[in-house]
């Protein structure tokens, strides 16, 4: 298998823009009118996410080593669509027929053979995961909404309990579907440890022009239900053989939660045994009102353990740090030797850990999310580079 070829055809589709998606989706929908229903009835906010991510992780195919947990997560989570073989193969056709097309003479019968094989090696990994754990659980959770809490006009923080319970790690997402925004799955991620009673956490804020952001900021009431996919990311994940290394949080707006999940979880832990590794939390917002956690994590910043730094970014009269936060994180290093968990928007997350690596933190001791399906409408748009996170309803790299 010629993985440059791969590489290097994609990488010519891309530049193509939207034609590519558009391709895509009237080959799928008219070949295969039976996975229209999987998809959201508009498609305005689908745009390239399915191929776009599909195009990048089939053609670096020869990565799978370092990815694999990932796509069967993946796998476990398509689930939810109720996702059989058929469908699988339906996509891959789609996605071969669109490179045929926008790729001319350049697309060869060797090369046909080697991305119907990259993508058959991928669409493998996914099924026999989701096939692995279909007796231990459910395709999707209902979740019922127990505590709605709108700390500002673009903030709220729900309350969710799934049945049955749904296991994640501190740094995973889970994918949320909401009333009266059917299949408009968006990627979240819980905002605190596994609790005793399984309920979960979410921050988010609104986007303008998000359908779902603005369901949950506005609508979403104490009794109402909405539905849940299973757990998946492992970049923003602290294996237990870690546990005991130094961290610095950079996060930027609702990018918080999942690096709060992990300071309740250090915090557990340091009750029950006395210890627990120096922890330093910068978290930048726009203007002091989008500090929504202020009190709880002022409060926190007096175990001995952790540090506390909000930064505003828009508020030249702000009495506290000002700037771009992971600047004013850099500045206050140096983080050698620490594990930098780095979670905001795509441009946030690309410049701290611009500023990092310069910075000397070891490229493997810079955490984010490689993988995911954060659009307009996710809290990723404050959040990780998360909301994921990723689905073949929406799946995309480094970029729900």
């Amino acid at each position: 298998m010629d993985t440059a070829a791969l590489q290097r055809t994609w990488a010519l589709a891309e530049t193509l823009g939207d034609e590519v998606p558009l391709y895509f989706y009237s080959h799928l929908f008219l070949s295969h009118p039976e996975v229209r229903s999987m998809f959201p009835v508009s498609m305005a906010t689908q745009r390239d996410r399915l191929v776009g991510a599909l195009g990048r992780i089939v053609s670096s195919v020869d990565e799978l080593d370092e990815v694999t947990a990932f796509i069967q997560q993946l796998g476990r989570d398509h689930r939810r669509f109720q996702a059989v073989a058929a469908h699988y193969d339906a996509v891959g056709a789609s996605l071969l027929a669109t490179l045929e097309h926008f790729l001319g003479e350049l697309w060869t019968e060797e090369l046909a053979a080697d991305w119907a094989a990259a993508y058959g090696v991928i669409a493998q990994v996914m099924l026999q995961a989701a096939e692995e754990s279909e007796s231990t659980s459910p395709a999707a959770w209902s979740g019922e909404v127990v505590g709605v809490d709108r700390r500002s006009l673009d903030v709220t923080v729900i309350q969710v309990r799934p049945e049955p319970e749904l296991r994640f790690e501190p740094g995973q997402s889970v994918a949320v579907e909401v009333p009266t925004r059917e299949r408009l799955w968006r990627y979240l991620s819980p905002a605190n440890a596994p609790r005793a009673d399984g309920t979960l956490e979410f921050h988010v804020q609104l986007v303008p022009g998000g359908q779902v952001s603005g369901v949950i900021v506005r609508s979403l009431v104490v009794g109402d239900a909405i539905r849940l996919g299973s757990a998946v990311g492992r970049e923003l994940t602290i294996a237990d053989h870690e546990r005991e290394r130094d961290l610095v949080m950079i996060a930027g707006g609702t990018g918080l939660a999942p690096l709060r999940a992990h300071l309740e979880r250090i915090d557990q832990e340091w009750k029950a045994s006395g210890r627990a590794p120096r922890v330093h939390l910068f978290h930048g917002v726009r203007m002091p009102a989008n500090l929504y956690e202020h009190r709880l994590l002022r409060n926190l910043a007096g175990r001995p353990w952790f540090e506390y730094t909000p930064v505003v970014s828009d508020d030249p009269t702000y009495a506290g740090r000002t700037g771009l936060v992971g600047d004013v994180a850099v500045a206050e290093g140096p983080w050698v030797g620490s594990i930098a968990l780095v979670c905001g928007s795509p441009e946030m997350v690309r410049h701290t850990a611009q500023a990092l690596r310069q910075a000397g933190v070891a490229p493997g001791d810079i955490r984010f999310e490689q993988f995911e399906t954060r659009d307009q409408d996710s809290h990723a748009a404050h959040h990780h580079t998360q909301d994921p996170q990723p689905d073949l309803a929406g799946l995309s790299k480094m970029g729900s």
